[in-house]
């Protein structure tokens, strides 16, 4: 069969069962198809729900097989290969750049070429340069302050020195075993395209470059990390046992766990995202966001679509935010798998307030609308699992919009509480079997995630898809912490709809029935004991914790 045929059909075909399978979840959502339910409809199972737990089911036991898969990898790394790792910073806290920096020299790699690239190169920025030279030593590294950056000049640049700039750049890098590089600001991708570039070909795998100040966004290691011993030799492995996988990202945990109740959640979702969600997609060898921290590709195809990678646009404005997902969709878009390994992990910092984090997650939010229609484009070349779950997670967050505005405004009291405890008794679950899957009883504060996702995550959702070609917005660099207030207004919408929905329904409620008394009775008792039960938990186990910072790094190579 041609090939032009071939592919053809896999499109139709992938597009067909992407629309079968939305088509399938909107019929059941639509028709509200009841398998069972009690008298008056107190309590039923229906075929929607049926299909979200079925989902859950199929992930989770995927997830479970590839774990199983990876404890059985243990064939020897070829040590002839080499290795770059970049670093990309920003405005960084120097205690955080120090620990990256001591985590890197201890790493279990002979002849890591090692490329630190400042996105700045002002007197505010030189301190970065000094920790790099007090921490990696003078021996076998070098370091440039360069006026311009690959695209843009400097002021009073002239041409010969933009080109003795580029060359200097580029002889610093490749035959310095540890370069750092101070440019002129650029952004978030201009500093990973000067470590890619500098680099050429010079390298087989780059374990690099990411996007540090402002929360993590881009490539592979942020300098906010710190990366454990094996971590290179781990994802090294992998690539060289299948030449179809492009690109693997290793466990990303969190370094500040116990900073706070927010920095505390998020450690928990990242361990869900990563060795539930991630492992799945493994199995089908299509991971669909290889994160910033922790991650390495094939230096012959990042090379090959690096100047797409950089001219990114959407919308008619040049993408600058969502870098990692999108190196992780340019190695998908050329047929290559990509691939998690928990053998390989990392510590990193997260927000521990609030609205950092909040702000945070919108950003993420809209480059993950904006890589799914990318990533779109290429669901023929893959597994039809990485088709259904993108419909999947992508729809999802609209139905479980309609769902909760439907209940609020639609239904009874007795309708919204059980909304609520469903809520929480699917996040109970969930978190049950991540403390199996972890062997970790903190896994079991999983559950309250959920109350954070309804609350916040799903307004900032619909926040990020409305002003998704914005970008003037977000977390801000890590020495220096800056406010925005942006991120409540989608959150204060919400709850103002949610209240008003509640006091609608509270008012045009008849009169209750003893047996609807009943279920409001024994529903709040069971709530009001769920939270008692897990706060006074997280308050015995997690809050004494909170706030010292001695015991925030649980892993070994944390110890730095």
């Amino acid at each position: 069969m041609p090939v032009s045929l071939s592919t053809a059909l896999r499109v139709v075909g992938t597009s067909l069962f992407a629309l079968a399978v939305l088509g399938g979840i909107l019929a059941a959502y639509v028709t509200g198809y009841q398998f069972i339910h009690t008298e008056k409809h107190y309590l039923s199972f229906g075929l929607y729900g049926a299909i979200l737990g079925l989902h859950l089911f199929i992930q989770s036991l995927f997830a479970f097989l590839e774990h199983r898969r990876m404890r059985g990898e243990g064939r020897p790394v070829r040590l002839g290969r080499s290795v770059a790792l970049c670093i990309a910073a920003y405005q960084e806290d120097p205690d955080y750049l120090k620990k990256c920096l001591r985590s890197v020299k201890r790493i279990a790699f002979p002849d890591l070429k090692v490329v630190m690239v400042v996105d700045g190169n002002g007197p505010d920025d030189t301190y970065m340069l000094d920790i790099f030279h007090d921490v990696m030593g003078s021996e076998h590294s070098g370091s440039y302050v360069w006026r311009s950056n690959f695209h843009a000049w400097g002021e009073g640049e002239t041409e010969a020195g933009l080109r003795e700039g580029l060359a200097r750049v580029q002889a610093l890098v490749r035959s310095t075993t540890y370069s750092c590089i101070l440019q002129k600001w650029g952004g978030k991708r201009e500093v990973m395209y000067t470590a890619f570039r500098a680099l050429g070909d010079s390298v087989d795998y780059i374990q690099g470059d990411a996007w540090a100040g402002g929360g993590g966004g881009g490539g592979v290691c942020d300098s906010d990390t710190v990366l454990d011993p094996a971590c290179t030799a781990e994802m090294l492995r992998i690539l060289e046992a299948d030449p179809r996988v492009g690109g693997v990202g290793g466990d990303v945990q969190i370094l500040n766990k116990y900073d706070s109740w927010i920095s505390f959640l998020s450690s928990v979702r990242y361990w869900m995202a990563f060795n539930v969600e991630r492992a799945c997609q493994s199995y089908f060898g299509c991971v669909q966001c290889i994160s910033g921290p922790l991650g390495m590709y094939r230096n012959a195809l990042l090379q090959q679509f690096l100047e797409d990678w950089y001219h990114q646009t959407f919308l008619g404005s040049k993408c600058s935010f969502g870098d990692d997902r999108h190196l992780t969709n340019r190695v998908l878009s050329l047929g290559y798998q990509t691939k998690y390994t928990a053998r390989s992990k990392c510590l990193t910092e997260t927000p521990t307030r609030y609205l950092r984090w909040l702000n945070q997650q919108t950003r993420w939010s809209k480059s993950y609308f904006r890589e799914w229609l990318y990533n779109a484009l290429w669901f023929h070349k893959h597994h039809l699992w990485m088709t259904y779950e993108s419909v999947v997670t992508g729809f999802f967050p609209f139905f479980l919009i309609a769902t909760v505005i439907q209940l609020f405004y639609r239904g009874r009291i007795w309708n919204i509480l059980l909304f609520l405890l469903t809520v929480q008794l699917v996040g109970i679950i969930k978190a049950t079997y991540a403390c199996f899957l972890r062997g970790n009883a903190e896994m079991i504060f999983m559950s309250l995630y959920a109350l954070l996702y309804m609350s916040s995550l799903l307004p900032a959702k619909v926040f990020a898809i409305a002003t998704i070609n914005k970008s003037g917005w977000g977390t801000s660099g890590r020495r220096t912490i800056v406010v925005n207030f942006v991120g409540l207004l989608p959150v204060s919408v919400w709850v103002a709809v949610l209240l008003g929905g509640l006091a609608y329904t509270a008012y045009s409620q008849d009169l209750f029935s003893e047996t609807e008394v009943a279920f409001l009775v024994s529903g709040a008792i069971l709530y009001a004991c769920y939270w008692v039960a897990l706060l006074t938990l997280y308050l015995a186990i997690v809050a004494r914790r909170c706030g010292k910072r001695q015991e925030q790094c649980g892993l070994a190579f944390a110890e730095v």
